[in-house]
């Protein structure tokens, strides 16, 4: 695939769309809505989602393919991608019942596999499926298909085995894209989670946080930011082993921020 600039608005990624599937652009420098707006404050749910249009008004999004997760599944967002002449991949959980339970009880067993792929890393064994149907009776701004991907994990170490089901819809007409281009955009989507936003959930429990007064918020999401930025850059893949490591010394934060000799 060839990777170029992309841009995205909280858990929300665009790609160019291929005018025939000729080419695809997606690059992980993502921007997220504490990193592009004024204040820099961690965004609610609530703030995320109104900050979905401003961010991208100034953005060119014609031919673009737009991904997102289930926050930004909404009526409204839909409309406006394609006002400004954007395509959406959204993906679609139980929060949209309606949406959810028509796509989840589409017959996957009878539609061929568009897209298999699978990886070894990181000790873990990955295979992930894509499927996908035209659908003409999607309730969302011009959806188009509805889309499934099964992702079957298993951890080299513990034998654990998770399978994941995800739904998704888009407005991409039939034959716009190829099974391997919407299985990379998909891909590339996730990735921004497991960079910085699965982080920041998971390892440091941002939700949890009881810091809500004046600026504290916005020093703490910068505070997390730079740990995540700074253990990245100094090629650690797993934060939460870095920060444990950190820990165990008080000059190896100072050596990390390049304060000490």
């Amino acid at each position: 695939m060839d990777c170029g600039p992309s841009r995205s608005t909280g858990k929300c990624c665009a790609a160019r769309a291929p005018p025939p599937p000729r080419q695809s652009l997606c690059s992980p420098r993502w921007t997220t809505p504490e990193a592009s707006s004024p204040n820099g404050r961690s965004p609610t749910r609530a703030t995320r989602s109104g900050a979905f249009a401003p961010l991208l008004d100034s953005i060119d999004l014609a031919g673009t393919v737009i991904t997102a997760d289930a926050l930004h599944t909404q009526h409204a967002h839909g409309t406006y991608l394609r006002g400004r002449g954007a395509h959406h991949i959204a993906q679609v959980k139980a929060n949209h019942p309606t949406s959810f339970d028509t796509v989840r009880r589409l017959p996957w067993r009878d539609v061929g596999l568009g897209h298999y792929d699978r990886t070894r890393s990181h000790h873990r064994h990955e295979i992930r499926r894509l499927k996908t149907v035209a659908f003409a009776h999607l309730d969302y701004p011009e959806a188009r298909q509805a889309l499934q991907v099964v992702r079957r994990r298993q951890d080299l170490t513990t034998g654990k085995l998770t399978i994941e089901r995800v739904c998704l819809i888009t407005s991409l007409p039939p034959g716009t894209a190829t099974g391997a281009q919407p299985a990379a955009w998909i891909r590339g989507h996730w990735k921004i989670e497991n960079l910085l936003h699965h982080v920041r959930d998971r390892t440091f429990r941002e939700d949890d946080s009881t810091i809500r007064t004046g600026r504290l918020p916005q020093g703490m999401a910068g505070l997390r930011n730079l740990a995540i930025g700074v253990h990245r850059q100094d090629g650690r893949t797993n934060i939460a082993a870095a920060l444990r490591h950190t820990a165990r010394d008080w000059r190896r934060p100072l050596a990390a921020l390049g304060l000490t000799g």
